[in-house]
């Protein structure tokens, strides 16, 4: 099997290896980055949902910008919620302090029932940068 070109953002690399998954992998020009949620540095949750929210993007801006990426790089993104209904619309304030100007990325919405005690999860499959490619 081919190894692996993974992508640790700082400070954090203890945490993804004790729960045994890569916060992303390049392949092919491409980066995929594992579903990033609100977890504190030592991997606990934000109590509040909108707390969440940010600090899911806040550690998605910092696997991509491990990377050598940014949000702007990303062309496909899933989320995923809990109580979807209620909180999409409070998620999707906070979203524009993140995404920017149109054009935006590719969306794919996923209401859930349980996310391992965290209420918002964002994935994304990026272009890496020329130089990083």
């Amino acid at each position: 099997m081919n190894q692996r070109d993974i992508v640790f953002p700082a400070g954090r690399r203890e945490l993804y290896e004790r729960n045994r998954y890569s916060p992303a992998v390049r392949a092919n020009g491409l980066l995929f980055v594992s579903g990033q949620v609100g977890s504190r540095e030592d991997g606990s949750p934000e109590p509040e949902f909108e707390a969440q929210v940010r600090r899911a993007f806040d550690n998605l801006n910092a696997v991509l910008a491990a990377a050598g990426c940014s949000f702007d790089d990303v062309i496909d993104v899933t989320v995923f919620m809990v109580d979807a209904e209620t909180n999409f619309a409070r998620a999707w304030a906070i979203v524009p302090e993140y995404w920017g100007d149109a054009p935006y990325p590719s969306l794919t919405g996923i209401g859930v029932a349980w996310l391992y005690g965290f209420q918002f999860e964002i994935k994304v499959i990026a272009r890496l940068p020329d130089a990083a490619a």
